[in-house]
């Protein structure tokens, strides 16, 4: 999910159950995934730890392989006895993590598709269709599902005098961009452009670029090449409708928590695995160290503590672990590396200006407006570099890596680079 939403500042995506959560939330203006994948990007947030050379690196990674020792955020509330239940799409393996919870949910069917022509070409091909607009209710889809389930569960827990750790997976807006027509009736397509971005200047290096693959398992989608404008402009279109559809089904989860007097002894907190690719740089999906697939939503709703209130602080996911066991009063275990955005929450100003993001090679510092990445060797060496000023170049179209009157601040992101990546990077 990308920050694409009004509380954002963007104005053509229609989400009024998110917009009302951000007036009730502490919204984190500059949040950062550490890892643009969703395997590894949960497993990281989950333990609070960063990913390194040869930890968290890809979607199928598991928790219980990759770091069997951390203890994860709903192992350690379980532990201090909260109820914990995962529902949906928490971590990308179902039974990874399962001794940390109480019960490990996922809708069944896993509909992607309403459509049973869809449905059969989805069976018949590796991925089906890349997007479905079809006449049926919200339950009908696994995140509709999901919702039910989460609104279920509400009112047991309702009974119960156990604190609970409750979550809601959505699967949208990943691809298949499948949703209610309803939603995708919002948005009139003739109005949708590409990305100011669409382009792949030659000063950025090649490693930087990929063939988006993903999207290319699907079906219509061409093997290789720039797409069709008219197909990358339906393409937005079914990301906004899927947009628009989870936030019908967080509403309906939101309401539910008011209905049952819940919503003042809870915290609340949204996030998306990691960003998003519509076009931007040419490429779709995820897997590269542009802003657009590492900068993700992220808010949280603590009463009596949070109105509405924006931060421009530079938060990384791995923040969240420490920040929700503070809140919550339980003690944070040695292996989290994240730290707390409490005092923010209580008004103090934040004085982390930076964040540490990695994907296969390529590792990201993020320093104020600079983003400076290197792509490194197993002996930590650097083979290609690109630096932007988001001050000046807020697109990331002007690579400043090469340039002479840049290499003294080059030089000193790298050391600085290295000294924030963690102590365990390299092994």
């Amino acid at each position: 999910m990308r920050p694409e939403l009004n509380f954002y500042g963007a104005n053509h995506i229609k989400s009024p159950n998110l917009d009302k959560l951000s007036t009730e939330s502490l919204v984190f203006n500059r949040a950062y995934c550490n890892v643009p994948v969703c395997g590894a990007s949960r497993a990281s947030l989950m333990t609070g730890a960063r990913p390194t050379r040869n930890r968290f690196l890809d979607a199928h990674i598991k928790k219980d392989e990759d770091y069997p020792d951390a203890v994860s955020l709903p192992q350690l509330l379980k532990k201090n006895g909260y109820r914990t239940i995962s529902n949906g799409k928490i971590y990308h393996h179902n039974q990874d993590d399962a001794k940390a919870w109480d019960e490990i949910w996922q809708a069944a069917p896993l509909f992607n598709f309403a459509i049973a022509e869809n449905q059969k070409i989805a069976k018949n091909t590796k991925r089906g269709l890349p997007f479905e607009a079809a006449e049926v209710h919200d339950s009908l889809y696994r995140d509709g599902k999901v919702t039910l389930k989460v609104i279920n569960d509400l009112r047991k827990l309702k009974g119960s005098n156990q604190p609970f750790f409750l979550t809601m997976g959505l699967s949208r807006p990943h691809l298949p961009f499948t949703a209610p027509k309803k939603y995708w009736d919002l948005y009139d397509r003739n109005t949708i452009k590409l990305p100011e971005s669409y382009v792949q200047p030659t000063s950025t290096p090649k490693q930087a670029f990929h063939n988006f693959g993903e999207l290319r398992q699907y079906e219509n989608i061409p093997t290789k090449g720039d797409l069709p404008d008219d197909l990358a402009k339906e393409l937005i279109h079914g990301y906004y409708a899927c947009v628009s559809y989870i936030d019908a089904q967080i509403g309906l989860v939101l309401d539910e928590l008011k209905r049952l007097e819940l919503d003042d002894d809870t915290i609340v907190i949204l996030w998306g695995d990691h960003g998003w690719n519509l076009g931007d740089h040419k490429l779709w999906c995820k897997h590269v160290t542009f802003e657009k697939a590492l900068r993700t939503p992220l808010m949280i709703k603590v009463p009596g503590k949070t109105m509405g209130t924006k931060t421009e602080a530079i938060t990384e996911y791995i923040d969240v672990y420490p920040s929700l066991a503070e809140l919550v009063g339980v003690e944070i275990p040695n292996t989290v590396e994240g730290k707390s955005f409490v005092p923010i929450i209580n008004g103090k100003k934040s004085d982390k200006n930076w964040a540490v993001c990695k994907w296969k090679d390529a590792v990201t510092l993020i320093k104020d407006d600079l983003f400076y990445t290197e792509w490194i060797d197993d002996k930590g060496l650097a083979y290609a570099r690109m630096l932007f000023d988001h001050k000046t170049d807020p697109l990331e179209l002007d690579n400043l890596a090469e340039k002479s009157a840049y290499q003294e601040k080059v030089q000193a992101l790298s050391l600085e680079l290295r000294a924030k990546w963690g102590k365990d990077f390299l092994k």
